[in-house]
Protein backbone atom coordinates (compact mmCIF):
# COMPACT_ATOMS: atom_id res chain seq x y z
CA UNK A 1 0.00 0.00 0.00
CA UNK A 2 1.24 3.73 -0.67
CA UNK A 3 -0.11 6.00 1.42
CA UNK A 4 0.84 9.84 1.04
CA UNK A 5 1.04 12.09 4.08
CA UNK A 6 -0.02 15.99 3.60
CA UNK A 7 0.86 18.13 6.51
CA UNK A 8 2.24 21.63 7.11
CA UNK A 9 5.05 20.54 9.48
CA UNK A 10 7.68 17.62 9.32
CA UNK A 11 10.03 16.65 11.76
CA UNK A 12 12.17 18.55 13.36
CA UNK A 13 9.19 20.62 14.23
CA UNK A 14 7.59 19.37 17.18
CA UNK A 15 4.42 19.95 16.68
CA UNK A 16 1.81 17.20 16.78
CA UNK A 17 0.82 17.44 13.39
CA UNK A 18 4.75 16.78 12.14
CA UNK A 19 5.30 14.01 14.86
CA UNK A 20 1.97 11.76 14.02
CA UNK A 21 3.09 11.95 9.92
CA UNK A 22 6.55 10.95 11.02
CA UNK A 23 5.61 8.00 13.45
CA UNK A 24 3.13 6.81 10.74
CA UNK A 25 5.64 6.73 7.79
CA UNK A 26 7.95 4.33 10.02
CA UNK A 27 5.17 2.13 11.22
CA UNK A 28 4.12 2.02 7.02
CA UNK A 29 7.77 0.77 6.51
CA UNK A 30 7.44 -1.33 8.96
CA UNK A 31 4.37 -3.33 7.91
CA UNK A 32 6.11 -3.24 4.38
CA UNK A 33 3.82 -0.24 2.80
CA UNK A 34 5.32 2.67 1.58
CA UNK A 35 5.19 6.47 3.04
CA UNK A 36 5.66 9.49 0.50
CA UNK A 37 4.73 12.92 1.71
CA UNK A 38 3.45 16.29 0.48
CA UNK A 39 4.74 19.46 3.28
CA UNK A 40 5.65 23.08 2.79
CA UNK A 41 9.47 23.71 2.69
CA UNK A 42 10.50 25.04 5.94
CA UNK A 43 13.45 24.59 7.76
CA UNK A 44 13.13 20.53 8.16
CA UNK A 45 13.23 20.51 4.29
CA UNK A 46 17.13 19.29 4.60
CA UNK A 47 16.40 16.65 6.86
CA UNK A 48 17.54 13.13 5.76
CA UNK A 49 15.98 10.44 8.11
CA UNK A 50 12.56 10.79 6.89
CA UNK A 51 10.78 7.83 6.28
CA UNK A 52 9.86 8.15 2.80
CA UNK A 53 10.37 11.28 -0.23
CA UNK A 54 8.93 14.74 0.26
CA UNK A 55 7.50 17.10 -2.08
CA UNK A 56 8.43 20.34 -0.62
CA UNK A 57 5.86 22.93 -1.27
CA UNK A 58 6.63 26.90 -1.35
CA UNK A 59 4.33 29.12 1.11
CA UNK A 60 2.98 31.30 -1.33
CA UNK A 61 1.86 34.63 0.25
CA UNK A 62 -0.26 37.59 -1.17
CA UNK A 63 -1.76 40.81 -0.65
CA UNK A 64 -4.05 42.02 1.91
CA UNK A 65 -6.44 42.91 -1.46
CA UNK A 66 -6.29 40.01 -2.72
CA UNK A 67 -6.47 37.94 0.72
CA UNK A 68 -9.51 39.65 1.25
CA UNK A 69 -11.41 38.41 -2.06
CA UNK A 70 -9.61 35.19 -1.78
CA UNK A 71 -8.19 35.23 -4.95
CA UNK A 72 -4.29 35.44 -3.56
CA UNK A 73 -6.24 31.81 -2.22
CA UNK A 74 -7.18 30.65 -5.50
CA UNK A 75 -3.97 31.13 -7.37
CA UNK A 76 -2.08 30.14 -4.78
CA UNK A 77 -4.83 26.77 -5.06
CA UNK A 78 -3.76 26.08 -8.46
CA UNK A 79 -0.56 26.21 -7.89
CA UNK A 80 -0.82 23.68 -5.31
CA UNK A 81 -2.76 21.23 -7.34
CA UNK A 82 -0.28 21.43 -10.08
CA UNK A 83 2.27 20.42 -7.92
CA UNK A 84 0.78 18.01 -5.91
CA UNK A 85 -1.52 15.78 -8.36
CA UNK A 86 1.16 13.82 -9.72
CA UNK A 87 2.21 12.71 -6.07
CA UNK A 88 -1.74 11.79 -5.09
CA UNK A 89 -2.36 10.31 -8.75
CA UNK A 90 0.42 7.50 -7.94
CA UNK A 91 -1.05 6.34 -4.50
CA UNK A 92 -2.97 4.00 -3.08
CA UNK A 93 -4.65 6.79 0.03
CA UNK A 94 -4.08 10.23 0.74
CA UNK A 95 -3.78 10.90 4.51
CA UNK A 96 -4.48 14.51 5.05
CA UNK A 97 -3.10 16.04 8.78
CA UNK A 98 -4.46 19.16 9.93
CA UNK A 99 -6.12 22.20 7.70
CA UNK A 100 -4.98 25.34 5.93
CA UNK A 101 -4.88 25.44 1.99
CA UNK A 102 -2.28 22.66 1.48
CA UNK A 103 -4.48 20.29 3.20
CA UNK A 104 -7.14 21.70 1.83
CA UNK A 105 -6.26 21.39 -1.66
CA UNK A 106 -5.16 18.08 -1.16
CA UNK A 107 -8.64 16.57 -0.11
CA UNK A 108 -9.94 18.18 -3.59
CA UNK A 109 -7.24 16.60 -5.63
CA UNK A 110 -7.81 12.99 -3.75
CA UNK A 111 -11.34 13.10 -4.43
CA UNK A 112 -10.90 14.06 -8.07
CA UNK A 113 -8.17 11.06 -8.52
CA UNK A 114 -10.64 9.52 -6.49
CA UNK A 115 -8.21 8.18 -3.73
CA UNK A 116 -9.77 7.50 -0.67
CA UNK A 117 -8.95 10.16 1.98
CA UNK A 118 -8.52 10.27 5.75
CA UNK A 119 -8.60 13.61 7.74
CA UNK A 120 -6.84 14.05 10.65
CA UNK A 121 -7.49 17.03 13.12
CA UNK A 122 -5.80 18.12 16.10
CA UNK A 123 -7.30 20.77 17.78
CA UNK A 124 -7.17 24.59 16.28
CA UNK A 125 -8.94 23.58 13.17
CA UNK A 126 -12.30 22.69 15.30
CA UNK A 127 -11.29 25.01 18.45
CA UNK A 128 -11.30 28.00 15.99
CA UNK A 129 -13.56 26.69 13.45
CA UNK A 130 -15.49 29.01 11.69
CA UNK A 131 -17.52 28.62 8.34
CA UNK A 132 -16.29 31.25 5.54
CA UNK A 133 -18.73 34.11 4.64
CA UNK A 134 -17.23 35.21 1.90
CA UNK A 135 -15.77 33.30 -1.16
CA UNK A 136 -14.95 29.35 -1.55
CA UNK A 137 -15.38 27.64 2.80
CA UNK A 138 -12.46 24.93 1.79
CA UNK A 139 -12.03 23.32 5.60
CA UNK A 140 -15.84 22.63 5.53
CA UNK A 141 -15.56 21.45 2.16
CA UNK A 142 -12.79 19.41 2.74
CA UNK A 143 -13.58 17.93 5.97
CA UNK A 144 -17.33 16.56 4.42
CA UNK A 145 -15.77 14.99 1.38
CA UNK A 146 -13.33 12.87 3.48
CA UNK A 147 -14.06 9.18 3.36
CA UNK A 148 -13.07 8.94 7.55
CA UNK A 149 -12.28 11.54 9.74
CA UNK A 150 -10.11 11.14 13.22
CA UNK A 151 -10.06 13.32 16.05
CA UNK A 152 -7.11 13.52 18.63
CA UNK A 153 -9.13 13.16 21.40
CA UNK A 154 -13.29 12.57 22.52
CA UNK A 155 -13.45 16.24 23.69
CA UNK A 156 -12.23 17.67 20.23
CA UNK A 157 -15.17 15.15 18.32
CA UNK A 158 -17.69 16.52 20.90
CA UNK A 159 -16.72 20.07 20.04
CA UNK A 160 -17.31 19.47 15.83
CA UNK A 161 -20.81 17.79 16.64
CA UNK A 162 -21.75 21.18 18.92
CA UNK A 163 -20.77 23.34 16.17
CA UNK A 164 -22.69 21.26 13.56
CA UNK A 165 -19.78 19.11 12.36
CA UNK A 166 -21.33 16.12 13.03
CA UNK A 167 -20.70 13.24 10.45
CA UNK A 168 -20.15 9.18 9.88
CA UNK A 169 -16.82 7.30 9.31
CA UNK A 170 -15.37 8.91 12.93
CA UNK A 171 -12.69 7.66 14.77
CA UNK A 172 -11.14 9.12 17.72
CA UNK A 173 -7.52 8.26 17.66
CA UNK A 174 -5.40 9.16 20.20
CA UNK A 175 -1.80 10.42 19.61
CA UNK A 176 1.25 7.95 20.02
CA UNK A 177 3.55 7.91 22.69
CA UNK A 178 7.12 7.29 21.21
CA UNK A 179 8.66 4.09 22.86
CA UNK A 180 11.93 5.77 24.14
CA UNK A 181 9.74 7.07 27.23
CA UNK A 182 9.98 5.14 29.48
CA UNK A 183 9.29 5.25 33.27
CA UNK A 184 11.83 6.38 35.50
CA UNK A 185 11.54 5.39 39.60
CA UNK A 186 12.91 7.33 42.28
CA UNK A 187 16.66 6.11 41.67
CA UNK A 188 16.45 6.86 37.64
CA UNK A 189 15.53 10.24 38.90
CA UNK A 190 17.82 11.24 40.74
CA UNK A 191 20.25 10.00 37.61
CA UNK A 192 18.35 12.10 35.13
CA UNK A 193 18.88 14.82 37.19
CA UNK A 194 22.34 14.31 37.59
CA UNK A 195 23.10 14.10 33.89
CA UNK A 196 20.89 17.25 33.44
CA UNK A 197 22.97 18.98 35.94
CA UNK A 198 20.12 19.93 37.95
CA UNK A 199 20.77 20.00 41.79
CA UNK A 200 17.44 21.53 43.34
CA UNK A 201 15.93 19.43 45.84
CA UNK A 202 12.38 19.64 43.56
CA UNK A 203 12.08 19.86 39.73
CA UNK A 204 9.01 21.38 38.04
CA UNK A 205 9.10 21.05 34.20
CA UNK A 206 6.74 22.56 31.72
CA UNK A 207 7.28 21.23 27.74
CA UNK A 208 5.47 23.64 24.96
CA UNK A 209 6.11 26.51 22.88
CA UNK A 210 6.44 29.99 24.88
CA UNK A 211 2.93 31.19 23.44
CA UNK A 212 -0.35 33.23 25.15
CA UNK A 213 -2.25 30.36 24.59
CA UNK A 214 0.10 28.11 26.63
CA UNK A 215 -0.56 30.11 29.78
CA UNK A 216 3.37 29.85 31.39
CA UNK A 217 3.13 33.15 32.68
CA UNK A 218 0.11 31.65 35.52
CA UNK A 219 3.46 29.40 36.28
CA UNK A 220 5.66 32.01 36.74
CA UNK A 221 3.60 33.72 38.62
CA UNK A 222 2.61 30.92 40.91
CA UNK A 223 6.56 30.52 41.35
CA UNK A 224 6.64 33.00 44.68
CA UNK A 225 4.28 30.87 46.86
CA UNK A 226 5.73 27.40 45.52
CA UNK A 227 9.05 28.84 46.80
CA UNK A 228 8.08 30.49 50.23
CA UNK A 229 6.61 26.89 50.77
CA UNK A 230 9.80 24.92 49.22
CA UNK A 231 12.50 27.20 49.08
CA UNK A 232 15.05 25.03 46.77
CA UNK A 233 12.53 24.20 43.82
CA UNK A 234 13.01 24.82 39.84
CA UNK A 235 10.94 25.55 37.28
CA UNK A 236 11.94 24.67 34.10
CA UNK A 237 10.74 25.55 30.15
CA UNK A 238 11.26 23.49 27.07
CA UNK A 239 10.51 25.09 24.12
CA UNK A 240 10.94 29.03 21.95
CA UNK A 241 8.25 30.96 21.20
CA UNK A 242 7.03 34.52 20.62
CA UNK A 243 6.86 35.10 24.87
CA UNK A 244 10.28 34.34 25.49
CA UNK A 245 11.11 38.24 26.59
CA UNK A 246 8.04 38.39 28.28
CA UNK A 247 8.10 35.71 30.50
CA UNK A 248 11.33 36.45 31.69
CA UNK A 249 10.25 40.26 31.88
CA UNK A 250 7.37 38.18 34.26
CA UNK A 251 9.83 36.23 36.50
CA UNK A 252 12.00 39.56 37.13
CA UNK A 253 8.84 41.41 38.14
CA UNK A 254 7.73 38.86 40.65
CA UNK A 255 11.51 38.25 42.10
CA UNK A 256 12.05 34.67 41.20
CA UNK A 257 14.03 34.83 38.15
CA UNK A 258 17.34 32.71 39.66
CA UNK A 259 14.44 29.78 40.50
CA UNK A 260 13.31 29.59 36.70
CA UNK A 261 15.37 28.17 33.74
CA UNK A 262 14.15 28.34 30.07
CA UNK A 263 16.50 25.65 28.24
CA UNK A 264 15.26 26.43 25.12
CA UNK A 265 13.78 23.60 22.06
CA UNK A 266 14.98 20.60 23.24
CA UNK A 267 15.07 17.54 20.92
CA UNK A 268 12.28 15.04 21.04
CA UNK A 269 14.88 12.40 21.58
CA UNK A 270 16.23 14.08 24.92
CA UNK A 271 13.10 15.29 26.50
CA UNK A 272 12.62 11.82 28.26
CA UNK A 273 15.80 13.00 30.44
CA UNK A 274 13.39 15.77 31.53
CA UNK A 275 10.41 14.26 32.50
CA UNK A 276 12.22 11.45 34.25
CA UNK A 277 13.78 14.55 36.07
CA UNK A 278 10.97 16.63 37.12
CA UNK A 279 8.87 16.01 40.28
CA UNK A 280 5.85 17.32 38.61
CA UNK A 281 4.79 18.25 34.94
CA UNK A 282 2.87 21.44 35.02
CA UNK A 283 0.72 22.31 31.91
CA UNK A 284 -1.35 25.46 32.47
CA UNK A 285 -2.62 26.00 28.49
CA UNK A 286 -5.75 27.54 28.16
CA UNK A 287 -6.92 24.94 25.54
CA UNK A 288 -5.45 21.33 24.31
CA UNK A 289 -7.39 18.56 22.62
CA UNK A 290 -5.16 15.69 23.92
CA UNK A 291 -1.67 17.06 24.75
CA UNK A 292 1.09 14.58 23.77
CA UNK A 293 3.77 16.92 26.46
CA UNK A 294 1.53 15.29 29.31
CA UNK A 295 1.69 11.92 27.97
CA UNK A 296 5.17 11.49 27.49
CA UNK A 297 5.49 13.12 30.91
CA UNK A 298 3.07 10.20 32.25
CA UNK A 299 5.42 7.92 30.68
CA UNK A 300 8.07 8.65 32.19
CA UNK A 301 6.54 8.01 35.82
CA UNK A 302 5.92 11.81 36.43
CA UNK A 303 2.31 13.24 37.35
CA UNK A 304 0.95 15.56 35.76
CA UNK A 305 -1.03 19.16 37.26
CA UNK A 306 -3.28 20.70 34.41
CA UNK A 307 -5.59 23.35 34.60
CA UNK A 308 -9.39 22.46 33.42
CA UNK A 309 -8.74 22.87 29.42
CA UNK A 310 -10.43 20.12 27.72
CA UNK A 311 -7.40 18.03 27.16
CA UNK A 312 -6.39 18.25 30.54
CA UNK A 313 -10.11 16.92 31.99
CA UNK A 314 -10.19 14.43 29.60
CA UNK A 315 -6.67 13.13 30.03
CA UNK A 316 -7.99 13.21 34.31
CA UNK A 317 -10.42 10.79 33.08
CA UNK A 318 -8.43 8.52 31.94
CA UNK A 319 -5.70 8.52 34.78
CA UNK A 320 -7.33 9.80 37.66
CA UNK A 321 -5.08 11.44 40.31
CA UNK A 322 -2.21 10.71 38.05
CA UNK A 323 -3.62 14.19 36.22
CA UNK A 324 -4.37 16.48 38.65
CA UNK A 325 -6.85 19.65 37.43
CA UNK A 326 -6.93 23.03 38.64
CA UNK A 327 -8.89 26.06 37.72
CA UNK A 328 -7.48 28.03 34.90
CA UNK A 329 -5.85 31.39 34.66
CA UNK A 330 -5.24 31.08 38.73
CA UNK A 331 -1.80 30.89 39.95
CA UNK A 332 -2.19 30.55 43.49
CA UNK A 333 -4.56 27.06 42.24
CA UNK A 334 -1.35 25.95 40.98
CA UNK A 335 0.49 26.89 43.75
CA UNK A 336 -1.61 25.26 46.30
CA UNK A 337 -1.93 22.00 44.32
CA UNK A 338 2.13 21.88 43.44
CA UNK A 339 2.74 22.35 47.33
CA UNK A 340 0.85 19.65 48.21
CA UNK A 341 2.27 17.46 45.41
CA UNK A 342 5.67 18.34 46.65
CA UNK A 343 4.85 17.51 50.05
CA UNK A 344 4.01 14.03 49.05
CA UNK A 345 6.22 13.25 46.28
CA UNK A 346 5.51 9.90 44.13
CA UNK A 347 5.50 8.64 40.69
CA UNK A 348 2.64 7.61 38.59
CA UNK A 349 0.47 4.09 39.10
CA UNK A 350 0.97 0.56 37.64
CA UNK A 351 -2.63 1.49 36.12
CA UNK A 352 -1.21 4.75 34.26
CA UNK A 353 1.37 2.53 32.56
CA UNK A 354 -1.05 0.04 31.78
CA UNK A 355 -3.61 2.36 30.02
CA UNK A 356 -0.78 4.51 28.12
CA UNK A 357 0.20 0.81 26.36
CA UNK A 358 -3.43 0.12 25.69
CA UNK A 359 -4.28 3.59 24.16
CA UNK A 360 -1.21 5.40 23.22
CA UNK A 361 1.34 2.90 22.70
CA UNK A 362 2.49 2.77 19.40
CA UNK A 363 1.57 -0.39 18.06
CA UNK A 364 -2.12 0.14 19.46
CA UNK A 365 -2.28 3.62 17.44
CA UNK A 366 -0.56 2.15 14.33
CA UNK A 367 -3.16 -0.59 14.36
CA UNK A 368 -5.59 1.66 14.75
CA UNK A 369 -4.50 3.74 11.65
CA UNK A 370 -3.99 0.62 9.66
CA UNK A 371 -8.11 -0.93 10.19
CA UNK A 372 -8.87 2.79 8.97
CA UNK A 373 -6.56 2.21 5.62
CA UNK A 374 -7.48 -1.39 5.36
CA UNK A 375 -11.37 -0.51 5.33
CA UNK A 376 -10.70 2.38 2.54
CA UNK A 377 -8.62 0.81 0.21
CA UNK A 378 -10.62 -2.56 0.22
CA UNK A 379 -14.06 -0.63 0.69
Amino acid sequence: MRICHVTPHLPPYQAANALLPFHLGQWAVEAGNEPVYIAHTTRSSGVRDLPGPVKWIPRRSSSGVLRAIKIGSLVSAAAIVRQIAPVIESVDIAHVHSNGLLAETAVLVARWKRKPIVLTLYGTEIWHYRPSRFGPDLFTRAYRRADHVTFYSRCLADRANELGLGRSNVTVAYPPVASHFVRADAEQQVAARAELGLGHQHVLLNVKRLHPLAGQRYLIEAMPGIVRRHPNTQLIFCGTGPLLDELQEVARRCGIQDTITFAGLVDNRSLHRYYAAADAFLLPSLLEACPTVALEALACGTPVISSDNPGGLELHELFGDDVAVVPGRQPDAITREVGALLDDKRRTTAATGQRLTRCFGPAAVAARYQAIYDGLVTS
